[in-house]
């Protein structure tokens, strides 16, 4: 049992190092990691044995092995040849552990590859020795920067086709580490190397003399990698309050940075709380000190109401607290990134309201060229503005992964659509103070003899918004009410008369339009919105400016054949006719209300009678 127990206890302390394969289609990430593993000793007998019949069945290297297939257990991807999704896979040696990520090649599939580098400390970048850089290797370099690998393997691969050639790989070589050089990797190993033969993997080669450097494995086994974070101090993201009785509240996560013992003084962020560490709880007892990767329990000396997302850090070196920042944006949604469109942000523990004020510029990842841009499409990645809707503690992302990366969402299915990596924060963001004002909304609505609304009239061209908004304002004004109609064509003339027809601009009209309701609102009027206002996502973004009951949305609910049959204004006409771009119901979507509070059919019933019932609506309040 002694030998046992000194074995394990030696496995143990062995270091961990992640790491990632990436590079362009079929340069031979899983063959690479296939053959490590095979090569290596680390796979079981019956491993072995369904990587031989897999290799009949679904190989591409006729009577030999086909590594690949231990890495790519998707169907689609044995049936095509190619890795889709990021493969993980665990294995050792007498030196170090070792998990590693094989990233898909293809562009479509950057979004993944993104994934496997977020808690990457180095990753293999693999390029066909015949081929040279590619697109793809610039993308995926680009992105390993981006997301803060500093320790950079260029695995050469394929010698063996290319005769293993010297000169070809010195002069990859020296092209790969001025572009490492451009995005700031410092730590850069090339080695020459084929895959599919063991070259270079495992042992020097005997193919390649003239290379006198370690082998990729000799390399995973001794680079010095270091993970300290910044100096920042201790920060541990609270994922939740554990309160197993009416005696103990701790409040558990994994520590981010630094280390903490009992009695030392910490802050709860963003309120600012302060207090001292009481106890920290582990499943083996009590800690007199943890630090950074522990997951924990600590309790506070004071009763301080802290939750979900709040960060406890030092308190002598608290992380700063902000709303607005610049920061990277690499986009994975199918539909594009919009600025204005409502998000949710989900950084460390935390999930707030988002919108993307701006995007600065894209940026070019195959050549980094800086690329002026209004919106991002997917697997696009930009320099953007940041909005959210309540201040939170954050780092740099330099300076802490942790807290410094986030997530955005799609607020109508919850998919994860972008990640981005946070620079700084918007200083101007911090000079700006809501100032109080002694006449609220309340006292200007008792004086006009009302309750102040919104009613956003929704629907296509030739609907019958504007008209129905007319005769309610109409009716209302008879009846002593005070109202303002905001039109679409109207507000083009001058508030918006920058905007043109694009999605960014039909959502960046709609946000203003929305501001300037909630204004009109505030100051006690019943305000009629009519806009064809196509997208759900700025109808709900719009919804959110006001208080609960203000809002009311009014499909008016037409065919598009009918709407097109009226044509008042001869815009179908021009928009069949390829006259007239972006517009809703022909070229460009429009997205009906699903839960309106109100449906005006316009085929059924004339608009007076329309007009009626919403007058009806807002007097019985």
């Amino acid at each position: 049992m002694g030998v046992v127990d000194d074995y394990l206890r030696r496995h143990e302390a062995k270091d961990l190092l992640r790491f990632i394969t990436c590079g362009s289609v079929d340069d031979g990430k899983s063959t690479l990691i296939g053959r490590l593993l095979h090569d290596s000793k680390r796979l079981l007998d019956d491993q072995v044995s369904a990587l031989e019949r897999d290799s009949r069945r679904h190989g591409t290297q006729g009577e030999d092995i086909d590594f690949a297939l231990l890495v790519d257990g998707l169907a689609a991807e044995r049936e095509q040849g190619i890795t889709i999704d990021v493969a993980y896979r665990f294995f050792d040696t007498d030196k170090r552990k070792f998990i590693v990520a094989d990233c898909p090649g293809h562009e479509q599939y950057t979004r993944n590859m993104a994934t496997g580098a977020s808690t990457a400390d180095l990753a293999v970048v693999l390029v066909d020795a015949r081929k040279g850089l590619l697109p793809q290797t610039r993308r995926h370099t680009y992105i390993v920067s981006l997301l803060g690998i500093r320790h950079v393997v260029l695995a050469v691969n394929k010698m063996d086709l290319a005769g293993f050639d010297r000169a070809l790989f010195e002069r990859i070589a020296a092209e790969y580490r001025a572009l490492a050089a451009s995005l700031g990797i410092a730590d850069v190993a090339c080695i020459p190397l084929s895959a599919l033969r063991g070259d270079n993997l495992l042992e020097a080669s005997p193919r390649m003399p003239w290379y006198d450097g370690p082998s990729l494995l000799q390399h995973l086994e001794t680079v010095r990698v270091d993970r300290a974070a910044a100096d920042i101090g201790f920060r541990l993201p609270v994922q939740w309050v554990c309160r197993p009785d009416q005696d103990f509240r701790g409040f558990a996560g994994t520590i981010a940075s630094g280390t903490v013992a009992p009695g030392d003084a910490v802050a709860v962020l963003p309120s600012g709380q302060r207090s001292r560490i009481a106890r920290i709880v582990t499943a083996d007892g009590d800690l007199a000190q943890a630090g950074a990767g522990q997951a924990v329990v600590v309790t506070l000396a004071d009763e301080i109401d802290a939750s979900r997302g709040d960060v406890i850090a030092a308190a002598a070196r608290p992380p700063e607290i902000a709303d607005q920042f610049a920061a990277h944006v690499l986009w994975m949604g199918d539909r594009p990134l919009l600025p204005g469109r409502p998000y949710w942000l989900r950084i460390g523990t935390r999930t707030v309201g988002a919108q993307v004020t701006e995007i600065k510029h894209r940026v070019d990842v195959d050549t980094q060229e800086q690329l002026a841009a209004k919106s991002l499409a997917l697997n696009e990645v930009g320099y953007c503005n940041l909005y959210l809707d309540q201040a939170v503690p954050f780092e740099a992302y330099a300076d802490s992964r942790a807290l410094g990366a986030f997530i955005l969402v799609d607020r109508h299915d919850n998919a994860t659509v972008g990640a981005g990596t946070i620079d700084f924060a918007l200083r101007r963001a911090g000079n700006i103070h809501w100032q109080h004002l002694d006449v609220d909304k309340a006292a200007r609505a008792r004086i006009k003899h009302q309750r102040p609304r919104c009613l956003w009239f929704t629907g296509l061209s030739g609907a019958g918004k504007s008209t129905i908004a007319n005769l309610v304002e109409k009716r209302l004004t008879a009846l002593g009410r005070h109202t303002y109609v905001l039109d679409g064509d109207n507000i083009r003339h001058g508030l918006n008369k920058d905007l043109g027809f694009t999605d960014a601009d039909r959502v960046e009209n709609i946000r203003r339009v929305a501001e300037v309701a909630r204004l009109m609102v505030d100051a006690g009027l019943i305000v009629l919105v009519s806009f064809i206002s196509p997208f759900r996502a700025e109808r709900r973004m719009a919804r959110a400016l006001f208080a609960e009951g203000e809002f009311l949305e009014v499909h008016v609910d037409t065919p598009l054949a009918v709407a097109e049959a009226r044509d008042a204004k001869g815009l179908y006409a021009k928009a069949r006719a390829g006259e007239l771009r972006n517009f809703t119901g022909i070229d460009s979507p429009y997205e009906a209300p699903e839960a309106a509070e109100v449906v005006l059919d316009t085929v059924a019933e004339a608009p007076e009678a329309l007009a009626e019932r919403l007058v009806a609506l807002l007097l019985a309040d």
